[in-house]
């Protein structure tokens, strides 16, 4: 990922990027139903790499599976790539967990740029105080194998209704996630650092008591003037 892209999605909104990527058709890019476990104050940003469950049956998930060192769940757990997130597609089902603390304590150590279900986490407080990035439905205690089943890494997948490609990079604020297309990031960074200086201004403006009438959006063309001194004045 081109480190001066991260850089700026660190600064920008998931509700700018979506209005980004609405601008260009892209309509069902953030992940539903998925929060964080505990807000950081600050942007998760890292291309994803995914784990594909399905729904588990019980002759092949009773416990001593993990015993198997290229089980997919612990696998991925091991080779997400340093500054990736990794995406599960828990098929929007909490009611069995997609992973635990200790193994989401082994991704932070090794990297990982932070983790995103669309189920649950067992030991989500824990996992909350932990300084990675962690998004999921809401906590869920029972293991992962009660009802899913680790089955690929590092395909596409679908989570919270959203398509996930390998590479699409993941952005989560203190409100929710989204997925951009890797082919367009660049661009769409650059576009939401842009918006959001705008907004900032916005801001400021109406708090000030302006009308939002010509400033937002910016149809009085004095407004844009305005906004071309304050991004001198503000190093905008």
């Amino acid at each position: 990922m081109n480190p001066a892209t991260r850089e700026k999605l660190m600064g920008v909104s998931v509700a700018t990027l979506c209005s980004a990527l609405f601008k260009r058709g892209l309509r069902n890019q953030t992940v539903q139903d998925v929060r964080p476990v505990q807000p950081k104050g600050r942007n998760m940003v890292g291309p994803a790499f995914t784990l594909r469950y399905m729904p588990a049956r019980e002759d092949r998930n009773a416990m001593n599976v993990f015993r198997n060192p290229k089980h997919p769940q612990r696998l991925a757990i091991e080779t997400c790539p340093e500054g990736h997130v990794l995406v599960m597609d828990s098929r929007k089902d909490p009611r069995a967990a997609s992973a635990g603390d200790i193994l989401i304590t082994r991704l932070m150590v090794r990297g990982g740029a932070g983790v995103v279900s669309d189920g649950g986490f067992r030991d989500a407080m824990t996992i909350g105080g932990l300084e990675i990035p962690a998004y999921h439905h809401r906590p869920s205690s029972p293991t992962n194998l009660t009802l899913h089943e680790a089955i690929d890494i590092n395909v596409p997948i679908g989570c919270g209704d959203v398509a996930v490609f390998p590479g699409d990079i993941m952005v989560g604020d203190d409100d929710s996630v989204i997925v951009i297309p890797a082919e367009i990031a660049d661009e769409i960074a650059d576009e939401a650092v842009e918006m959001t200086a705008y907004e900032d201004f916005v801001t400021e403006r109406v708090k000030q008591g302006h009308t939002i009438i010509g400033l937002y959006p910016a149809t009085d063309e004095s407004n844009l003037a305005l906004f071309a001194e304050w991004r001198k004045v503000n190093g905008r």
